[in-house]
């Protein structure tokens, strides 16, 4: 089976991530393997721990992992514009059925708009967008109110769950 993708996008404190907490959850509990990609997009590096694993990564490598108890923890520098491709596929050695990504806005996948406000509107316009959750109301196609959990959380499973929305990268670069 292809792994599924689909990104969840939107300014900050638009709920995306609380979005993807959920759903997460959501699958994990139907019993599908979830991977998840989050595009740092406040500048600057993500903040690492300081711990006794960032030591070696603190030193010059280009990648660090820590391992222990079936968990990995990865370090790694990508160049200063990531290549959303490359990192897919490090996802695809972890055999998930479905991996959500937070970020990356001009990326081809389907996707989830998170609207705080009418400023954010514009965001609508992006390539392939399935949905929107929105603070303010809106009547366009697959757009929910932030209110309506259990109506969006049910549309996105449904969603993951057709055939047309698996990921074959490998042959297209594109979501169906």
């Amino acid at each position: 089976m292809a792994m599924i993708i689909l990104q969840v996008v939107g300014y900050q404190n638009s709920g995306k991530t609380t979005l993807i907490e959920k759903l997460v959850r959501e699958f994990t509990n139907r019993g599908v393997k979830v991977g998840t990609l989050k595009h740092h997009g406040h500048g600057g590096k993500p903040e690492l721990p300081k711990k006794d694993s960032t030591r070696h990564w603190e030193a010059g490598a280009l990648v660090s992992a820590v391992e222990g108890d079936g968990t990995l923890f990865l370090t790694a520098a990508t160049h200063n514009s990531c290549n959303l491709s490359k990192l897919i596929e490090l996802y695809r050695h972890f055999e998930i059925d479905l991996l959500l990504i937070e970020g990356f806005k001009n990326s081809p996948y389907p996707k989830i708009v998170c609207i705080r406000d009418e400023c954010d509107l514009h965001l609508l316009q992006l390539q392939n967008v399935v949905a929107s959750i929105s603070w303010v109301p809106l009547n366009e196609g697959n757009s929910f109110f932030i209110s309506e959990e259990k109506k969006y959380i049910e549309w996105i499973i449904q969603y993951v769950k057709g055939e047309g929305n698996v990921c074959d990268c490998e042959r297209t670069d594109r979501c169906h």
